[in-house]
């Protein structure tokens, strides 16, 4: 076990059963001219984000962590955004616009158009998968819990976008599973006002998990 420093208190993490969960690196969500950008949304914080995050994987795939990729995925004919009857329909982002602005239809979060990709910063390698999800947590309509547990991870490393939405979902429902979810801070941004993150934070030091920064993370994959 690797003593990892994290908030409200130090744990023990088994790295060997340990995975780096990216959230919604996608260009919708951290690039110009992507679905947040394009809400008028401030994504001035996703570049620092992507950096952070690079170091992080590049550390991870050196200590032999299984690295696996989230992706807000629609079909191109929306067959897995739900009907009118759903809230999905109603309240997401991405299906809102598409249906206010005819000119983006079939243009966000669809499956392979470049708004859905990873950025290009942090390309998943051949060996790594991309778990498409049709709902803010990486857990419903996916097959990451069997993913996860037919190769015994407890452990989950979190990272991504937004901090406050589709992370927090994913955290969430982790432990929810009986994984241990950790945040990392600074790897992470929110969409909102700045409570947004702080609200998340608080509820994973106090009762969801534990949160911790890439400093402590990468010393953390030192010792392993």
């Amino acid at each position: 076990m690797t003593r990892l420093n994290a908030k409200p208190e130090a744990i023990d993490i088994d790295l060997k059963r340990s995975a780096v969960i990216v959230v919604d690196m996608q260009n919708a969500f951290a690039k110009k001219g992507g679905m947040l950008d394009l809400f008028g949304a401030d994504i001035s914080g996703a570049d620092a984000v992507i950096q952070t995050n690079q170091l992080l994987l590049q550390a991870a795939r050196k200590a032999g962590l299984e690295i696996i990729y989230l992706a807000m995925t629609y079909n191109p004919d929306l067959s897995n955004a739900g009907s009118p009857a759903s809230p999905n329909y109603q309240k997401e982002l991405g299906l809102r616009l598409m249906r206010e602005k005819p000119e983006l239809d079939g243009k966000l979060l669809i499956d392979g158009t470049w708004d859905w990709q990873i950025v290009d910063e942090l390309r998943p390698q051949d060996d790594e998968v991309i778990i498409r999800k049709p709902r803010y947590s990486g857990f419903v309509g996916t097959d990451l819990d069997n993913y996860l547990r037919n190769r015994d991870i407890r452990y989950l490393f979190l990272t991504g976008i937004t901090t406050n939405v589709c992370v927090e979902s994913t955290g969430r429902d982790a432990f929810f599973a009986e994984y241990w979810p950790v945040l990392i801070e600074d790897a992470m941004n929110h969409t909102g006002p700045d409570f947004c993150s702080q609200a998340t934070l608080w509820n994973f030091e106090n009762i969801f998990g534990w949160v911790t920064d890439s400093k402590s993370v990468l010393q953390a994959l030192e010792q392993k």
